[in-house]
């Protein structure tokens, strides 16, 4: 498989119901649950299926699985991406390969908790599964209904067993389906489940433990060292989440909300390096990163841009910037597969190893151990002195650049802000959202100045250059317009009764 390319597999989003089912247990007849459904009996098998994990579960952990299923090839299961009542939503991605090893792909995208451990069959579920197919009058399928008897298998001795039921939705099936066959199970004599899946319900307490990184809470009154440890567990905790997202290449908020966890990261090394032993040797490593999402992540917001403002010209004139933004769609797509590249390089591993060590035992010295109250927020206070510094500094009219080293500088501010959120409160809270907003400021004036010089360098000629001038002329007027806000926003943040949490 070419690795600069995307990951090649069969994608679905699981939307998924599981009911327990006690001995004795029928599936009653779900003909009619809705009008026009009809139940059609399908088959009854036995199913092999091998797990695969690292000796600590870390997938399992991180609520994916990566098993071989006989006759059927490979799945990976991702973390539940969001729940609807009793629902479960995941992808689910099936790959081809033999039963010798795992597929290439399918390791890949999972990378980011394997790194340099090779996954190994931690589990052998031996099921056998009753079918019941849902279709409505033309025969598509709606929805299916299992009841699988479980065995646990060691050393081809059954361990355990466990009985139940789920109900999986096809794509574009209305909730109110799954609703109404929930309610005819129930009836039935199905009891609601907590959800859990058949790996962590087969291997017990260790399975179902938490990822190997994650914010702690707080102690009432946390030292320095304990503050910033969880604010950089969240942000690590954040990258790796995020991780199977850009690869999939399926949801560009996974580019965004990785790139924020990077930049995150590198902001609070740098505002609380002094708390660590020695020069911290992930920043520069965490740039690289960021610049990596950032170079996917700007064009995509840069061709959103473009499509967005390109409404206000004529219909012909629209087509003809679709016709330019052609080249940018490429530009994003290389950029994709530069991306790609680097995350499957092993600078990249060992860059997640040491954040993965560095969240789980930071090595803090002596000013680590004072209250949190007192160091953190000091240290916090400097990222806002430098911020405003730099504006007292700026010119009656500053260049984009200027602007955006401002940008920058807030965005520091909000982060060293919202780390010390925990113990100052609300205050700390209402500072953030304001250097947030001047961060946005900035940030979409920053993208129209960019947008504009892309179209300027896109080497249109002809119709395509005129049409291009335009569109330039129309998102140099928008960037005016952020441009002239700024002011506004930073007066809000400078507000004494938002600052003086600092005691400036």
């Amino acid at each position: 498989m070419d690795a600069d390319g995307p990951l090649e597999a069969l994608t679905t989003v699981e939307r998924e119901l599981k009911l327990a089912a006690r001995p004795g247990f029928h599936l009653p007849d779900l003909a009619g649950v809705q009008p026009g459904v009809e139940a059609r009996p399908g088959d009854t098998r036995r199913m092999e299926i091998t797990y695969y994990d690292t000796p600590d579960l870390r997938l399992a952990r991180w609520g994916c699985n990566l098993r071989y299923r006989s006759r059927e090839g490979w799945t990976v299961k991702l973390p539940d991406s969001g729940s609807n009542g009793s629902m479960m939503e995941r992808n689910e991605l099936e790959f081809r390969g033999t039963a010798k090893a795992p597929p290439a792909a399918a390791l890949r995208l999972v990378g980011a908790y394997l790194r340099n451990t090779a996954p190994q069959p931690i589990a052998h579920l031996s099921t056998l599964r009753h079918r019941v197919v849902l279709v409505d009058g033309d025969g598509r399928q709606l929805a299916e209904v299992v009841d699988d008897e479980v065995s646990v298998l060691r050393r081809r001795r059954v361990t355990a067993r466990f009985r139940e039921v789920e109900v999986e939705l096809a794509e574009g099936a209305d909730d109110a389906l799954f609703n109404a066959v929930r309610k005819r199970l129930l009836a039935a004599g199905a009891s609601p489940s907590d959800q859990t899946p058949k790996l962590v319900r087969a291997l017990g307490s260790k399975a179902a433990a938490p990822p190997e990184v994650v914010a702690s809470p707080l102690p009432r009154r946390p030292s320095t060292g304990q503050l910033v440890e969880r604010a950089l567990s969240a942000a690590v905790a954040a990258l790796l989440a995020n991780d199977p997202g850009v690869r999939l290449r399926s949801d560009p908020e996974a580019v965004h909300d990785a790139r924020v966890a990077a930049r995150t990261l590198r902001s609070h090394l740098r505002t609380f390096g002094r708390l660590l032993e020695g020069e911290p040797p992930q920043t520069d490593s965490l740039g690289v990163l960021g610049d990596e999402l950032g170079e996917v992540r700007d064009r995509e917001v840069m061709l959103e841009l473009l499509q967005g403002q390109s409404e206000k010209l004529s219909e012909p004139e629209r087509k003809v910037v679709g016709e330019l933004l052609k080249r940018l769609e490429e530009e994003i797509q290389a950029s994709r597969n530069g991306l790609a590249k680097f995350m499957d390089s092993a600078g990249y591993v060992e860059l997640l190893d040491s954040l993965v060590e560095l969240a789980n035992d930071p090595k803090f010295n002596k000013l680590a151990e004072l209250p949190a109250s007192r160091a953190a927020v000091e240290l916090a206070r400097r990222a806002w002195w430098q911020l405003r510094k730099a504006v007292h500094a700026l010119p009656d009219s500053p260049e984009a650049p200027e602007l955006h080293r401002i940008r920058i500088l807030a965005k520091r501010t909000r982060y060293a802000a919202e780390a010390v959120a925990p113990i100052v409160g609300k205050r700390a809270e209402r500072f953030a959202e304001a250097a947030a907003a001047l961060q946005t400021v900035l940030g979409d004036y920053h993208d129209s100045i960019g947008a504009e010089e892309w179209l300027r360098s896109a080497g249109a000629t002809g119709r395509r250059a005129y049409t291009a001038g335009k569109l330039g002329a129309i998102v140099l007027a928008s960037a005016d317009s952020m441009r002239a806000q700024w002011p506004a926003a930073w007066k809000s943040l400078n507000r004494k009764r938002l600052r003086e949490w600092f005691n400036t």
